[in-house]
């Protein structure tokens, strides 16, 4: 049983949209971002999430922090409209998909039959993550350590690359602030350098993590990297020097 009834309820939209300006080249392939923070592969028809995070306010409500239960309701609608937009063939999820071990256990069953109406028309991919290293096996799709995508591995967390070796993985929630014409705006972004890229976190109750501070300095050299951020209506790149 869930956590706590979760009534039907009019949920916000939040922006979704395949970019029109932006292409991402990372191992010889081509990337196309998503307003949702979303990635998706033309080429190979597959169409990247991370860090869902689905259940964490029944979690914290767990723990006496008591949150409106329907994050992971505005999640899977967000979800939705991008797959009907993207129309892959393949979906992947980067980990941490799930909040907790028992996240499933507490889904309303409406939501649970989302997800698995998702995985019964798209070929799934769920990565395992720290937060769920076993995700559940009874809602479709296959589980996996990491993935191979062309010649990049999808992972959850970020590892140390050798050259020639490329990758995208989640876990870490990048956000960047810039300053445009005296105001400074932060947002959750994408951050890469050419052989790694890192995807902002796709849940509606997930923070952002600034580029600035250490477990980006361990990855990315300083100055060597842009970031792709995901404004309301749009998305924009911006040059290391001009974020933080």
């Amino acid at each position: 049983m869930p956590f706590s009834p979760k009534p039907p309820v009019t949920l916000p939209p939040r922006p979704w949209g395949l970019s029109r300006e932006h292409r991402i080249r990372l191992g010889g392939l081509e990337l196309v971002p998503d307003l949702s923070g979303a990635l998706f592969a033309p080429d190979l028809k597959s169409l990247l999430v991370a860090d869902l995070h689905l259940e964490k306010a029944s979690n914290m409500a767990k723990r006496g922090v008591h949150l409106p239960p329907y994050d992971t309701r505005a999640t899977l609608a967000l979800l939705e409209a991008v797959i009907a937009h993207a129309l892959p063939e393949r979906l992947i999820f980067l980990g941490d998909s799930f909040h907790d071990d028992d996240a499933r256990e507490r889904m309303d069953g409406a939501d649970l039959a989302k997800l698995r109406k998702v995985t019964e028309h798209t070929e799934t991919i769920w990565i395992t993550g720290n937060h769920d290293p076993r995700p559940p096996s009874d809602i479709g799709g296959r589980i996996a350590s990491e993935v191979a995508l062309g010649d990049i591995t999808l992972r959850h967390e970020p590892s140390q690359l050798a050259d020639g070796k490329f990758e995208i993985a989640g876990h870490l929630h990048p956000g960047a602030t810039v300053s445009q014409r005296g105001k400074r705006i932060r947002c959750k972004c994408l951050i890469g350098n050419g052989q790694r890229l890192v995807m902002p976190a796709f849940g509606s109750f997930t923070g952002a993590l600034s580029i600035s501070s250490e477990p980006f300095r361990k990855i990315f050299a300083a100055n060597d990297f842009h970031v792709w951020m995901l404004g309301d209506r749009a998305i924009y790149r911006f040059p290391a020097k001009r974020v933080s």
